[in-house]
């Protein structure tokens, strides 16, 4: 199956695919865990102190490869997200000021855990983390489609794109970006970025299934080997079917020449300056 099927799959039914993930004894186990614990934290140190409980806070924010953070998540944390100069907002990371505007301890205090609404939300989202990183042993651009859907309408600017490695490979492959424009200076992927695409447009319903079709065709057309019989039997026919559209700032573009050259096998080099 490719890639935009089996996220459209998900995508579609996602409340049935969490509820199938949620009764997993290992995420049941986490969940339980939470919300029976998360009202005993009080501060962030009891946050902090707690491995169980902030992993889990964590990963629910996509955060779970940076758990080792301790004393930098404590910082974020204490300074909470009112000034422009808590660190929450200098980090440009839309994972880490949603996690300080959930666990928002400098504003409520004590009462911050005590939100029924913070609870449910940060259990859907570990949930759906648990969902995209099964989805990903199986096929890993699956996991990214999904991640992108979740993470990519918070983006407010190229910069926080440049801050979440995942967001950046999805809009990379996409886009036709060379990774090894990571070598570049910060300012001039951030030029490049705005250059090739309208942030606002991830903020919009349509134009964003548009973006993650058009991530998907050009995931397969790199992943699967051009000269191979279920290649060009599907892979290249999904991809110009599916209309692997990306919206611009002057409206819906539609799969451009470059990109069916690439389906077609006839890879044409992009780099950029």
């Amino acid at each position: 199956m490719s890639t935009i099927s089996s996220y459209q799959q998900i995508s579609k039914n996602l409340s049935k695919w969490q509820a199938i993930e949620a009764k997993k004894p290992e995420i049941s186990t986490a969940n339980k865990y939470f919300q029976e614990n998360i009202g005993k934290v009080k501060n962030a140190d009891d946050l902090i102190k707690n491995p169980r409980l902030f992993n889990y806070a964590m990963s629910a924010f996509g955060l779970g490869d940076r758990t080792y953070a301790k004393g930098l998540m404590k910082q974020v944390l204490q300074q909470g997200v009112t000034s422009s100069k808590a660190l929450a907002n200098k980090l440009n990371d839309p994972n880490i000021q949603a996690f300080a505007k959930a666990f928002d301890f400098a504003a409520k205090g004590a009462d911050t855990t005590k939100s029924s609404t913070l609870v449910s939300s940060v259990v859907n989202r570990y949930t759906e983390n648990a969902l995209e990183t099964d989805q990903g042993q199986q096929n890993p651009g699956v996991q990214l489609a999904l991640y992108f859907k979740q993470h990519a309408p918070s983006i407010t600017s190229a910069y926080g794109i440049l801050a979440d490695k995942n967001i950046l490979t999805v809009v990379q492959t996409a886009l036709g970006i060379s990774p090894l424009t990571k070598a570049q200076p910060v300012d001039t992927q951030y030029r490049l970025l705005n250059q090739k695409l309208n942030i606002k447009d991830f903020q919009d319903p349509k134009k964003l299934e548009a973006f993650i079709s058009r991530f998907a065709a050009m995931y397969d057309s790199n992943s699967v080997d051009p000269t191979s019989a279920s290649y060009t039997g599907s892979g290249a026919a999904n991809a110009i079917l599916l209309g692997a559209s990306v919206a611009g700032t002057d409206g819906v573009i539609g799969v451009d020449q470059s990109l069916l050259l690439q389906i077609a096998g006839k890879r044409t080099s992009a780099y950029f300056a």
